[in-house]
């Protein structure tokens, strides 16, 4: 019997050497597994979490989606600048989830033990997958506050919060209200009608809303350009408070002047009507001559000629437009069609007297050069032979 007890001591001793040499009371006894642990299957993954303050809770503790047990707690430690807790955590492999999953401490029942709850976020649309070795940052970690919280939260309500000014909130309202019922009952029913009708034009409310936000956005971009504007609107306001007797007297006189004007047009409203009724025949046949009117406008420089005569005629000089065929058949029927010889040399005359001019024994150039007086005619002795070969040239007999 005595060597029974002396073996269960030293079974008792080893275990507590080994609990008080794990790493800083985490592991031991708490690395052990527990009989009736969650499942966490064959291939679990391994995930940790930052929480600023992890309350009891201890390893061993379940890991659970939508209240289901689906892991456990592995290890939890200080993060090496110390201002938040990493909770290492093993989970079902089977449990699939975002990879922006938030984690949140909670607590079983009022007095029963802490879990972690891994759920899929609800502000922003999940993404990803949570793999094995993620960390769930601070931003998405959170914890339900504690019974003892409540309690001290509502001890100082209760003892400093002013709650003993309720009864006389109490009585100084119904002094208020004492005598004044139905005045109260017509503005409860204002009220009711109000918030009727604002509930009415919810739409449009928020449609203000929203363009306040837009033009507050604009304001803000554009914060600097207001900035300089009002700098430089303090040199423009001191001119025109400089001026202000001159704009004092401009409005003055733009009020008489206006006076004037209301009797001018007062007192000569008949003549006017009268004018405007005669002028409706003449608007009307204008109106009926259409484009007719333009397009006679148009030869009102030119008249006689058409209005292309000011792209020929260029002061006192003509210009001609003239199309040159150099094709050889051409050339030659032309020459052979022509009632002029292609060249004709002036005659020498015997009798000493001057030599022809033109319309004198020598015909006329039957074009027109360029740039040749419009009112002067051919040069004597060069029509016939010109004449013949311009002809040839551009077609002409």
């Amino acid at each position: 019997m005595k060597r029974l007890r002396k073996r269960l001591a030293g079974v008792l001793a080893g275990v507590l050497v080994l609990a008080g040499c794990s790493d800083g009371g985490f592991n031991g006894l708490y690395s052990t597994p527990l009989p009736g642990g969650p499942d966490v299957g064959d291939h679990p993954y391994h995930v940790t979490a930052l929480f600023t303050d992890v309350l009891d809770l201890v390893p061993q503790a379940n890991v659970k989606v939508n209240d289901v047990a689906v892991g456990r707690i592995d290890r939890i430690a200080l993060t090496p600048d110390t201002r938040s807790a990493l909770v290492s955590m093993t989970v079902n492999g089977d449990v699939q989830l975002p990879a922006n999953a938030h984690a949140e401490l909670r607590q079983s029942s009022l007095l029963g033990e802490k879990f972690v709850q891994l759920s899929a976020p609800t502000a922003e649309k999940p993404a990803g997958k949570l793999a094995d070795g993620a960390q769930i940052p601070l931003g998405r970690t959170n914890r339900n506050p504690e019974i003892e919280e409540v309690l001290g939260a509502l001890s100082l309500l209760l003892n400093g919060g002013g709650v003993d000014q309720l009864q006389n909130i109490s009585h100084e309202l119904n002094d208020a209200l004492s005598g004044n019922e139905p005045q109260m009952r017509a503005l409860l029913s204002r009220v009711d009608e109000l918030a009727t009708q604002l509930d009415g034009h919810k739409g449009e409310i928020l449609r203000a809303i929203d363009g306040l936000d837009k033009l507050s956005t604009t304001l803000v971009g554009q914060k600097q350009n207001l900035a300089t504007a009002l700098d430089k609107l303090a040199p423009g306001l001191k001119i025109v408070a400089d001026q202000r007797d001159q704009l004092v007297g401009m409005l003055n006189a733009l009020n008489k002047l206006s006076g004037v004007a209301v009797d001018t047009v007062n007192r000569s409203r008949d003549q006017l009507v009268a004018n405007l009724k005669a002028l409706e025949p003449t608007l009307r046949q204008l109106s009926a001559a259409g484009q007719d009117l333009p397009n006679a406008l148009r030869i009102l420089l030119t008249y006689p000629f058409p209005d292309y005569a000011g792209n020929v005629i260029k002061g006192d000089y003509a210009n001609v437009d003239a199309r040159i065929n150099l094709d050889l058949d051409k050339l030659v029927q032309n020459f052979t069609n022509s009632s002029q010889p292609p060249f004709q040399l002036p005659t020498p005359s015997t009798s000493g007297a001057a030599p022809p001019v033109a319309g004198q024994g020598m015909p006329e150039l039957p074009l027109p050069l360029p740039n040749t007086p419009a009112t002067g005619g051919a040069k004597p002795g060069y029509g016939g032979v010109l004449g013949g070969l311009l002809g040839g040239l551009v077609g002409g007999g």
